[in-house]
């Protein structure tokens, strides 16, 4: 029988705490649990901050978190997992970033530190109390953690770069204001 060491204990109540937060927030979106908005609700709430279409939109970070925060849980292909975690994070700390840093403010604090944990879970490994680790893993190979997290760094620049842009221009013609012809570039 194997010892555990305080690193593979240390692990698992990372992963089950951050997995459970993640897996928590993505069941309020999808299914409306525990005092969520279930999709349709969500699907408007994220309409009303810039991602559009807000159902799709919705259907995207609800899984994102209820399956990567499970998948992380159970230590279950780790860095695609906290991959795809981390990259809905980031587009939820867009949302929250213009309120400050602090939740008490709205700030983007909750966002940020989950999508750390995830990364960092991403790069650390499942641990030895893992299914990646009970299956050999084979869903967790040093290769997929750059290849996981350089993808879903992509994915979330164009989806939150789309979501700012449309937010930008959603605000000018708010004002009554034009895009300009040509964009103006001062060096100094």
């Amino acid at each position: 029988m194997t010892c555990y060491d305080r690193h593979d204990l240390g692990l698992l109540l990372l992963r089950m705490g951050t997995g459970g937060v993640l897996a928590a927030n993505g069941a309020q979106k999808l299914f409306g649990w525990f005092g969520g908005g279930g999709i349709e609700g969500t699907a408007q709430w994220f309409e009303s901050v810039g991602y559009k279409p807000g159902k799709a939109s919705a259907m995207a970070a609800g899984l994102a978190e209820f399956g990567g925060g499970t998948l992380l849980a159970l230590g279950l292909a780790t860095p695609a997992a906290g991959a795809v975690a981390a990259g809905n994070m980031a587009g939820a700390a867009a949302v929250h970033a213009p309120n400050g840093f602090f939740n008490t403010e709205g700030g983007l604090e909750h966002p940020a530190t989950l999508g750390l944990a995830a990364t960092g879970i991403a790069i650390a490994g499942p641990g030895r109390l893992s299914l990646d680790h009970a299956l050999g893993h084979i869903l967790d190979r040093g290769w997929m953690v750059p290849a996981a997290l350089g993808a879903a760094a992509a994915g979330a620049a164009v989806v939150v770069g789309m979501r700012n842009r449309r937010v930008r221009q959603e605000q000018r013609e708010a004002e009554g204001s034009q895009d300009p012809l040509f964009e103006e570039s001062f060096e100094e």
